[in-house]
């Protein structure tokens, strides 16, 4: 059997902004489906990794749900619907999508779904209903291997913005619930094959945002909340109708009763009256209520067992467990947890976990919250580790020089920190454990100036420089569990303990052990100026031995800001450091000569250095030579140039740079923008990518100093040019070679897919040396949208792990504007 070359070591991600876009399954070891843009994750949270990932959709998937089974056993399919206007029904086993249906009808993008199992049927039958955009609901049915749609409900102007399916007590009837911008919850009961409308409950003020059904006893229980900041609990049950009962029964001269709703269901034999009452009224949130969630039922002595437990997710930040008070039957809070601090807006959805002893909620920047209950105090929920990422598309991705943990960017205008949690006699995974930077701008690219301090770019003209402080150090060794003497770190240095926003302002503040000693209550209401008297979270010290949670992320993890670099005169665009950390070169936007020219910094002044002034648009990518001597640079314009640090002309140790090669309209192999560019670890050649499909190889193959006259050198194409089939948007070279002595390439394309090539120049027949194409990700593995960076860790082995053939590993970090950072480990020996 061969050798598997690539496996997926880590996915980061987080949930889209949509109510429906988390599902929990209700089985021993369930697994949480999240849409996280195009793509469906199935995450672990005993494990705490993402087992699989479901590609189909090509829009934003907006809601996920498991089908749970009528005999309360563990889920396989699940239902998803997307802005591609498309319903997918997909079948999972063993973390493998056996199967994807795709149901196609819609016309506007799909908002809401819900599937059911036939109750007289096996589990081939499912009814299934969706909502869209274009103001309809329509019902699909699968019956064996058959799936078609049974109708279409129209809401003329109006949109439903949820449905769910049950069925009704006794007669087994299905019975659809529909919430919408009406305010109002339309009901459906399906009769002689079709839904028709039976009843229509008033009550909410504004839309109305989640409905859900559960089945308790012999009585049917619909809850429903809405940005009116409440929740309604209504009641259906069967009522044996007398002649005297109308339709609205209300009140009579002795009795006060619930005003009820009748309607009638036909069955194959009799006819059934069913009364729809308002259970109770729940009123707690402070803000529009976006998703309400039962707890799941589970089967007990061969029952099925429905708690009377009701979860609500608001944008009020909290998230509500009410529950029936044993005693008068009125529904009270339970308990209270939320989200503290930062720029976020509230949460969006709400599950529980199997059992009732885990919550999660989801918040409107996608990050996931998790809570477990305390076994010993039953009252008390604690925060737990769960998976975390971008809520955009990520830009820029890079490892530390040691490959101990990867640095993001992103379009969500944060950093992140991403590095494995060692455990002991447990598995190692990976975990966001710093947000060093939390931006008023779109982020655009970064670098490392060795281990701790990075340099990033943004949809400014501003380089800003952050350092790590030693509050950060000292959790990464905890969490990491390398010893602090491995890390480098004087303790001599004065470094701040970490940092904080202050009020008004951009930059990340230091604050020192002294600022954290002296600040009292009574400073608090003392204002010396206008910013002072704006609220401030202040920097709190905590001391890790595992990754943070979100509020720890957004509050206690940034790191400061230690410069400021302006030269530039548009927006950031790429930036690199040379391996000795003493040289930053930096680009921005550009549509003339002028504004493209690259600046170089020196590290230790963080003074300019030099212009280089070559390309006509945006240098797209920047890198050094392994060894420092060369820069290269791509372009917009199609072109390369190569500088080269010119020793003679060197002053007082700040290198000088000159132009040693570059190609031209005549020389040029790309017809098209080359998106990226990079070294091979000896510094002979080096390799670009351009939407034109190919990556060639270049390095000195020619006559030293031929042809001149056309700006190449001696620099000439040491390959057959590749081409790929799609637009290369990121390329990388790996720092170690494979067995045979070949170079490792990773090529990432457009449509979110990463090719692993080998390639080795014959040095007796340079003509002989091509390329070698060794794995391909399939659709699991691959991004669904462009692969913005790819990168090698700089050594062998697997970061965090004790490989007893720490030689047979690579890995391989990428990201992508799906808004996912993946981590592959490839085997290098299959190479």
């Amino acid at each position: 059997m061969a050798a598997t070359v690539l496996e997926t070591c880590h996915v980061a991600c987080c949930a889209n902004r949509t109510p429906g876009a988390v599902s929990w399954g209700r089985g021993e070891g369930a697994r949480v489906a999240v849409c996280t843009c195009h793509s469906i994750a199935l995450y672990d949270p005993q494990t705490k990794t993402v087992d699989a990932t479901l590609n189909g959709h090509t829009g934003r998937v907006n809601c996920v749900h498991w089908i749970q089974k009528n005999d309360c056993s563990p889920e396989i399919e699940l239902v998803s619907a997307a802005s591609d206007k498309k319903v997918i029904l997909w079948e999972v086993r063993e973390n493998q999508c056996v199967q994807a249906t795709h149901l196609e009808g819609h016309t506007d993008p799909v908002c809401a779904v819900c599937a059911v199992y036939l109750k007289d049927g096996s589990e081939a039958d499912i009814l299934m209903a969706s909502a869209a955009s274009d103001s309809t609901v329509k019902i699909w049915s699968r019956h064996g291997s058959v799936v078609e749609c049974l109708q279409t409900l129209l809401f003329g102007n109006g949109f439903v913005l949820d449905v769910c399916l049950s069925f009704l007590p006794e007669s087994g009837v299905p019975v659809l619930a529909c919430g919408g911008d009406d305010s109002k919850i339309h009901l459906y009961v399906q009769q002689e094959a079709e839904f028709q409308k039976a009843q229509i409950l008033h009550g909410h003020e504004d839309w109305i945002r989640g409905v859900e059904w559960a089945i308790c006893d012999e009585d049917l229980f619909l809850t429903s909340c809405a940005q009116d900041c409440l929740i309604r609990i209504w009641k259906i049950y069967t009522k044996p109708v007398t002649l005297s009962e109308t339709k609205d029964a209300t009140v009579d001269d002795s009795t006060i009763r619930l005003k009820e709703k009748l309607f009638t269901v036909r069955s194959k034999h009799s006819e059934t009256t069913y009364a729809v009452t308002l259970e109770s009224v729940l009123a707690g949130h402070e803000n529009s209520v976006y998703a309400v969630h039962w707890q799941p039922s589970f089967l007990k002595d061969g029952r099925i067992q429905q708690p009377m437990s009701l979860l609500s997710a608001s944008m009020d930040k909290t998230m509500i467990l009410w529950a029936p008070d044993e005693e008068s039957g009125v529904w009270l809070e339970q308990v209270r947890v939320g989200e503290v601090g930062g720029n976020t807006l509230g949460f969006f959805g709400c599950q529980f976990g199997p059992g009732g002893s885990m919550i999660l909620a989801h918040a409107f920047h996608g990050a996931l919250h998790l809570w477990s209950q305390n076994p010993l105090k039953q009252g008390q929920w604690t925060p737990e580790i769960v998976i975390s990422g971008h809520f955009n598309n990520v830009q820029d991705l890079r490892w530390d020089p040691e490959g101990e943990f990867i640095i993001t960017v992103g379009s969500d205008q944060t950093t992140r920190i991403f590095a494995p949690w060692k455990r002991e006699q447990s598995q190692v995974t990976w975990h966001e454990i710093a947000r060093p930077q939390i931006h008023g701008y779109d982020m655009q690219c970064l670098a490392l100036i060795g281990r701790f301090q990075f340099i990033s770019g943004a949809d400014e003209k501003v380089l800003r420089v952050f350092a790590a402080p030693r509050n950060f150090v000292e959790n990464f060794s905890n969490i990491t569990g390398i010893p602090m003497a491995k890390l480098l770190f004087s303790k001599k240095i004065d470094l701040p303990e970490g940092a904080t926003v202050p009020a008004l302002g951009l930059s990340n503040k230091a604050i020192f052990q002294g600022d954290l000693s002296t600040q009292s209550v009574d400073e608090k209401h003392k204002f010396s100026n206008t910013s002072d008297q704006y609220s401030q979270v202040y920097f709190q010290p905590i001391n890790l031995t595992e990754p943070p949670t979100e509020d720890h992320l957004l509050q206690n993890t940034l790191w400061p800001e230690v410069q400021k670099l302006y030269g530039h005169g548009f927006e950031m665009f790429c930036v690199t450091c040379n391996n000795a950390g003493t040289v930053v070169a930096s680009a921005c936007k550009a549509s003339k000569k002028e504004h493209a020219a690259i600046i170089l910094w020196s590290t230790a002044s963080w003074k300019q250095l030099q212009s280089l002034s070559f390309h006509n648009l945006t240098v797209t990518q920047m890198a050094f030579s392994p060894n420092d001597k060369f820069l290269l640079a791509v372009s917009r314009d199609r072109n390369w140039s190569l500088w080269k640090q010119d020793d003679e002309n060197q002053t007082q140790s700040e290198p000088v740079f000159s132009l040693y090669a570059h190609t031209d309209k005549k020389t040029a192999v790309h017809s098209r923008i080359i998106w990226s560019c990079d070294w091979s670890p000896d510094s002979k050649y080096f390799v670009t990518g351009s939407r034109d499909k190919k990556v060639p190889a270049w390095g000195e193959c020619g006559t030293a100093g031929a042809n001149e006259r056309n700006g190449l050198g001696s620099i000439r194409p040491c390959s057959s040019v590749l081409d790929v089939g799609d637009a290369v948007t990121a390329i990388s070279m790996s720092h170690v070679l494979s067995p045979d002595g070949s170079y490792i390439i990773a090529v990432g394309l457009e449509s979110g897919r990463i090719h692993l090539y080998k390639w080795k120049l014959c040095e007796k027949d340079p003509s002989s040396a091509d390329w070698t194409k060794y794995y391909d990700t399939d659709l699991s593995q691959s991004h669904m949208l462009a692969v913005k960076q790819l990168g090698w860790r700089s050594r062998v082995g697997r970061a965090g792990q004790d490989d007893l053939d720490p030689g047979k590993w690579l890995q391989l970090a990428s990201c992508g504007a799906d808004y996912c950072i993946k981590i592959f480990n490839v085997n290098r020996y299959a190479l």
